[in-house]
């Protein structure tokens, strides 16, 4: 049995999602003449994409095939959405058709608005289904899916309740449950409500769902026999930080127990991890130097795979640019995000060439679809420039996961160059400790160690640029939830605009 085809309940709302999930991979539209008709049908429905094409010179009619389909002008938050009304965004120029409107996170600007229908949270849903039947057997097991991200208005929390609960509509024995990001009512779940099930899966931003496992430690709880597995979204974490969540959760398999979404309250869940991209992962992390030749960049992005004819992702100067449709349908869209794509053969013959097997670490095919690739670094202002070297928030977050220094620490940090005056610059790091522990003079030389260690492996340019003497990373420890550099509640930040002294 496919366990993506999982038996549907007889109902009216089991069919139309049965339907709406599996309308998009039934198709036998090429992807890239399926990103051409959605061009073609935004042009004629919208009424702010047709006035954007006519502002940039474009008539939509010379848009006939996937060559021309390049010369479209790529939207982007500044040049589309925030200079258009939200309603002219959307098919005939009004909300009628969405039922539901969710707000972006505004780490970036102010929150924005984004509607959309039960059929977008269907598509939405099928990447979903990736995870819990290829990843977790979800299918096969009683299964409790604990929803942390943050509830409300933001999209985290509601769009993975509403695909969690589409999924049971198809038959998987899954139940739902929201205690958001309030870690006493996770506890509660964990401990009273999750022995009744065969396994649990969290659902959250990976350093909550590492705080919230670590706060159930703390308090007694041992979580091992509850068949922990976790989803997460929000941010590029490393290799050595997911070992240090299957340890917290007591799982040993990562390709089985966790998974990170690519996802954007724009676009809604782009592109997911599949056990195959996990074992890529882990491979690449072991080999840097060939990491760097697949992706150049001295740091490990996000790899995921998509679907096409779903969301379709093209790699322009080094930024992603995707396709989708939706509540506001997006054609081209700059979501400023770095990164680029592979072909499913073309990065599995490059592995193989380097002599690496990502299928030894497989379940057999399990969880491996001939899928392409897109690999994500997120957005290049969450860097500093250190003499010239960028010096990137995942080769710090290495440090600060190595033995001997992550058993003090939750894993947040902020960096900055601070500069001015008569002192040289300074690569400043201001580490969050774990809850209960105190700051030494002995912790904050063992971390700078650690990060300067890290550096020097993984960032061939903070090696070649910065002077030996000015390398060691001048290291603050604070308590957990500091409010000026941890504020309890909202997104981290990892970093921060050069400082005077």
């Amino acid at each position: 049995m496919d366990p993506l085809r999982a038996t549907t309940t007889s109902n009216a709302l089991a069919d139309f999602v049965a339907t709406s999930l599996d309308s998009v991979l039934a198709a036998e539209e090429d992807p890239a003449e399926a990103a051409v008709d959605l061009f073609r049908r935004t042009a004629e429905s919208v009424p702010a994409y047709r006035a954007f094409l006519g502002e940039n010179g474009l008539d939509p009619s010379s848009v006939r095939t996937p060559q021309d389909f390049v010369r479209v002008p790529p939207m982007t938050k500044q040049n589309y959405v925030q200079r258009y009304p939200l309603a002219a965004r959307c098919r005939e120029g009004g909300l009628d058709a969405c039922d539901m409107i969710a707000v972006s996170s505004g780490s970036t600007g102010t929150p924005t608005f984004w509607p959309r229908s039960v059929h977008d949270e269907c598509v939405v849903a099928r990447r979903f289904e990736q995870i819990f039947a290829d990843a977790f057997r979800a299918e096969e097991r009683r299964t409790l899916a604990v929803v942390c991200f943050a509830l409300g208005t933001w999209v985290g929390g509601m769009y993975t309740t509403n695909a969690c609960r589409l999924l049971s509509t198809r038959g998987y024995p899954l139940t739902v449950v929201t205690p958001g990001n309030v870690k006493d009512e996770i506890l509660r779940v964990l401990r009273d409500l999750a022995p009744a099930f065969e396994q649990v899966v969290l659902l959250g931003y990976p350093p909550f769902l590492k705080d919230a496992l670590e706060f159930a430690r703390a308090r007694g709880l041992d979580v091992a026999p509850l068949g922990l597995k976790c989803v997460m979204a929000g941010e590029v974490f490393s290799e050595s930080w997911r070992e240090l969540l299957l340890e917290r959760m007591g799982a040993t398999s990562a390709c089985y127990a966790t998974a990170s979404m690519y996802g954007t309250a724009d676009g809604g869940v782009l592109a997911v991890e599949t056990p195959l991209s996990v074992a890529v992962r882990r491979q690449l992390a072991a080999r840097p130097d060939l990491s760097r030749e697949l992706f150049g960049e001295s740091r490990l992005p996000t790899l995921v795979q998509y679907e096409p004819r779903a969301r379709y992702f093209e790699a322009v100067d080094g930024r992603l640019l995707f396709s989708s449709d939706g509540g506001v349908p997006l054609v081209r869209y700059a979501i400023l995000d770095q990164g680029g794509v592979f072909a499913h053969d073309d990065l599995l013959g490059k592995l193989g060439t380097a002599g690496l097997d990502p299928y030894a670490e497989l379940d057999g095919e399990r969880g491996a679809r001939r899928l392409p690739f897109v690999f994500v670094f997120g957005r290049s202002d969450f860097t500093v420039s250190f003499y010239g070297a960028n010096v990137y928030p995942e080769n710090v977050s290495v440090g600060l996961e190595a033995d001997g220094v992550h058993e003090f620490l939750s894993g947040k940090f902020v960096m900055e160059v601070v500069e001015g005056g008569e002192a040289p610059p300074c690569l400043a790091l201001t580490v969050e400790l774990s809850p209960g522990e105190a700051s030494t003079d002995e912790r904050t030389t063992l971390v700078a160690r650690s990060v300067l260690s890290a550096l020097l492996r993984l960032n061939s340019e903070f090696s070649s640029y910065v002077p030996v003497e000015r390398r060691t990373p001048s290291v603050t420890l604070l308590p957990a939830g500091e409010p000026t550099f941890f504020p309890v509640g909202v997104k981290h930040r990892y970093t921060r605009k050069p400082e005077a002294l």
